[in-house]
């Protein structure tokens, strides 16, 4: 009884022990300077700061988030977040109906600031520098609760900048690289010497200008840049165009950079934010900068070795074991699938052909760090060490190569009587996506669509050998349902495919098959395995999903709103960044976002000569412009900037919107 009494007694001082703990507030300063004391985990949380997204969900909370603007795409489980406008102008409205008991916000977002600060937290975490990363990591940890998940990160950034530290001090400082991160759009800009984007550069062992600046963004004026003379030159995914512009103008072609054909460019993601990939990227920008270094032993910090695996569900009879392998090759982090036999076997790759005597398949990751390195190495040496480091004997090995992490391997396997299907499927459709038949192919870039096939019965090689139709078949299908866009042509095409995807099928063992096309069952599962493997796969690499939302699957096209809209804005009233919050708004509303998505369909079809003529869509447009300003439009005026080269119906609808944003009184 005395035990029994003295267990109760132990539970509710614990219990007391608890709900103290849960009473003591969170208290922290923000980047404006204002003061908060948190009592509760948030529960339902907004956040319009891409970078703070971005480190609510690696810290493991993003749960609690329950709105976002559409420039936060990492990491992939954002996308499937409702969405409340764009970072300059989110929508009010929107944040009020999701009921937040905190915002995160930018001290830019003053409207935001003015309507919420009196009826819920609304937290300004602006990081300019690697230490404010951590500070704000440390913050979020508290605020969620997630202290432990926020140290542990903190940890591996800083470990990964302490490994790039030793590589650059290994760096001779003659031969150290003037570096410029290049924006702006109407002005060559550039970010101020405080910056956290010079930082990088300085971490990634290059020398970033000095231009007595400072701020987030500066003007770069042609003196300063010829005095500077950059040797590398790089910028984000949308920069492509101010940078084209600046080396076609005489001076500001004329530096080492453009001589030397140094000009890289990166995702925006890791460019523009101070967030929790700031090493990964630094060390990017390192390897691209001194690439050459690098190749040599005496760039090297750590031996080449394998560091953990951790085991992949295969479950054949013939699988000795299956398991992703994480290594150190060139200093960087690798990942590979490894999948061992237990007696050699014929395998059709279409990397390497039909081999015999493979007592191993498998799939490499070779991560952004590397694919300088395996490049001026050359791919077969580079092949070599990562046979070396796992212990791999080359001539009973088969391995496929790609640019997507293992981390997000898909694994499907599809049953029917006594014959199971299983596919190992990596896809990463974002930088080389291509139409066969409509794009050209001019170079090799990691990407890539990656298929293993395995079965417990026995293919023939003609079965084999239909395999990889039918596979092909079952990935292009799911692209298409997807509406994966060409990295090249993707206002007017679809992808089939990277470029650089492969397959490879393993013989098996067990009743005979051969065939594996489509009136099979065989090709039924293998097509039914692929297809979910491959959408599977593209969401855990690319945050892709069906049901996406309009301002993705404008990007997908390389449709900014800001560049729909002329310089001088819509008439005499309307200015840019007016007409660009206007139009964000609409698409916010179901009905113009369906009216663009189905543009999306009819274009299409249109390009693809399915339909003939576009009167009646024509009238719908109209009624478009009709619903939005409440007034009949006379004739269509063309309001859609003129350097935007968009497909006829693309067009016709954002014109409609942008009309009848123009005709509201």
């Amino acid at each position: 009884m005395f035990k029994k009494v003295l267990n109760i007694l132990v539970f509710c001082v614990l219990i007391l022990f608890s709900l103290a703990a849960s009473a003591a507030p969170v208290t922290f300063t923000d980047s404006t300077g204002h003061s908060f004391a948190i009592q509760h985990v948030p529960q339902r949380v907004v956040c319009l700061v891409p970078s703070v997204t971005e480190m609510i969900f690696r810290i493991g909370a993003g749960r609690e988030v329950v709105g976002v603007t559409y420039h936060s795409t990492t990491p992939p489980a954002v996308s499937l977040k409702p969405v409340v406008g764009g970072f300059f102008s989110p929508s009010l409205d929107r944040i009020a109906a999701l009921h937040p008991d905190m915002i995160f916000a930018s001290r830019i977002q003053k409207n935001v600031l003015k309507r919420f600060s009196k009826t819920c937290p609304v937290v300004v975490l602006e990081a300019n520098s690697v230490a404010e990363i951590y500070r704000h990591l440390k913050i979020l940890g508290e605020i969620f609760h997630r202290e432990e998940s926020s140290r542990r990160l903190i940890r591996s950034i800083k470990a990964e900048f302490a490994l790039l530290k030793k590589k650059t001090d290994r760096i001779p400082l003659n031969q150290r690289k003037r570096v410029i991160r290049v924006m702006g759009r109407e002005k060559v800009m550039a970010p101020g010497d405080n910056s956290f984007q010079n930082e990088y550069i300085r971490l990634a062992g290059g020398i970033p200008p000095v231009f007595g600046k400072k701020g987030p963004i500066v003007v770069v004026t042609k003196k300063e840049w010829e005095r500077f003379n950059p040797q590398v030159i790089y910028g984000c995914e949308g920069d492509h165009e101010v940078v084209k512009k600046i080396l076609s103008q005489p001076g500001w072609r004329d530096v080492d950079a453009v001589k030397n054909k140094a000009i890289y460019f990166f995702p925006c993601a890791l460019t523009c934010r101070a967030s929790t990939h700031a090493a990964y990227f630094a060390a990017w920008l390192s390897s691209d900068i001194y690439g050459k270094l690098y190749v040599r032993k005496s760039g090297q910090v750590i031996k080449d070795h394998e560091v953990w695996s951790k085991p992949v569900p295969v479950a054949f009879r013939y699988v000795k074991s299956a398991r992703i392998i994480e290594s150190r090759i060139a200093d960087f982090l690798n990942k590979t699938l490894l999948i061992s036999f237990t007696h050699p076997m014929r395998v059709l790759s279409t990397l390497e052909g039909s081999r015999e005597g493979i007592t191993t398949v498998g799939n490499h990751y070779m991560p952004p760090q590397v694919w300088n390195i395996s490049y001026l190495m050359g791919f077969r040496n580079f092949l070599q060490r990562v046979y070396d480091t796992l212990d791999l004997r080359k001539k009973r090995t088969s391995l496929l190569m790609t640019g997507a992490d293992m981390d997000n391997l898909s694994v499907q396997t599809r049953k029917y009587r006594a014959i199971t299907v299983t596919a190992l499927v990596t896809a990463g459709v974002r930088s080389n996506a291509m139409r066969m038949s409509k794009d050209i192919g001019k170079y090799y870039e990691p990407g890539t669509i990656n298929i293993i096939l395995m079965t417990n019965c026995h293919l023939t090689q003609r079965a084999m050998a239909r395999a990889v139709i039918t596979a092909t078949e079952a990935k292009t299908a799911a692209l298409e349902d997807l509406d994966i866009r060409s990295a090249y042509t993707g206002r007017r095409n679809q992808a089939t495919g990277t470029g650089t995807d492969n397959v490879l099928v393993v013989q098996g063992e067990g009743a005979r098959i051969d065939n594996a096309g489509g009136h099979t069952r065989m090709g039924t599962l293998i097509a039914e395995a692929v297809y979910p493997g491959v959408r599977q796969a593209i969401f855990k690499q690319n945050g892709i999903v069906g049901g996406r939302n309009v301002f993705q699957r404008l990007k997908e096209r390389h449709l900014a709103l800001y560049d729909l809209i002329p310089d001088g804005g819509l008439g005499q009233r309307i200015p840019r960044m007016k007409a660009v919050a206007d139009l964000e708004s609409l698409l916010l509303q179901p009905k113009y976002a369906a009216f663009i998505e189905t543009a999306f369909a009819i274009s299409d079809q249109y390009e693809a000569g399915l339909i003939h003529s576009l009167s009646p869509y024509r009238l719908w447009c109209k009624e478009m412009v009709y619903e939005i300003s409440g007034r009949r439009p006379g004739a269509m005026k063309n309001l859609v900037n003129d350097s935007c080269k968009l497909p006829p119906v693309l067009r016709m609808a954002l014109n409609a919107l942008l009309n009848g944003i123009c005709d509201q009184p």
